[in-house]
């Protein structure tokens, strides 16, 4: 059975641990940040940012012919990349449930860096920082308080379409691209470990 339907095939904390210490283990592709992949990840994972899946899909698929777990903080960007996987045909896809969260919680192992906010905590900085400001701000200019309903409809949206148009935004910002995720590197690697 392919992942090319809406529904998401999700695999939880214990079965990835199952599944990794057996001879057919997954690839682990971590959608998340090159500096948020930097700060914590599962060993082995390959680190894919999410913004770029589109772009190289073709080629990561020809390098993925095995069963794919896909990983990011909680589980959103994942199932964005799922999508964006299955739509070229990739089989075998799966969202690791609750993603790195969930991974941590349960003590399973991880490779440390340099430690960063993830790119939701950013997101809540940012958005917060924006309606508190503008509604101070309102006291001496009315107008400005449309800023706080403006990051208001931005956020009911990313909820709605299960995407942040900010937190694309904040992905790219140089404090998020750690040592960095160089795609080609990547599906190099892909291709060798085949």
């Amino acid at each position: 059975m392919t992942s090319t339907t809406t529904e998401v095939r999700r695999c939880t904390v214990q079965s990835l641990q199952e599944r990794l210490s057996s001879d057919d283990a997954p690839r682990i592709l971590d959608v998340r940040t090159p500096a948020e992949f930097e700060s914590a990840h599962i060993p082995g994972s390959y680190n894919v940012p999410l913004d770029t899946f589109k772009e190289h899909r073709a080629e990561l698929r020809r390098h993925l012919d095995q069963d794919v777990v896909l990983v990011c903080l909680s589980g959103g960007r994942a199932e964005q990349a799922e999508k964006a996987l299955a739509e070229a045909g990739l089989p075998g896809l799966h969202v690791l449930q609750g993603g790195m969260a969930a991974w941590t919680a349960a003590g399973a192992p991880v490779a440390q860096g340099r430690q960063t906010w993830e790119l939701e905590r950013q997101v809540r900085l940012g958005a917060g920082a924006m309606v508190l400001s503008s509604i101070l701000a309102s006291t001496v200019s009315p107008k400005l308080k449309w800023l706080a309903a403006g990051v208001g409809t931005g956020l009911v949206t990313a909820a709605v379409t299960n995407s942040c148009a900010m937190g694309m935004l904040l992905s790219k910002a140089p404090w998020n691209q750690g040592k960095g995720s160089d795609i080609e590197d990547v599906i190099k690697s892909l291709a060798e470990a085949a």
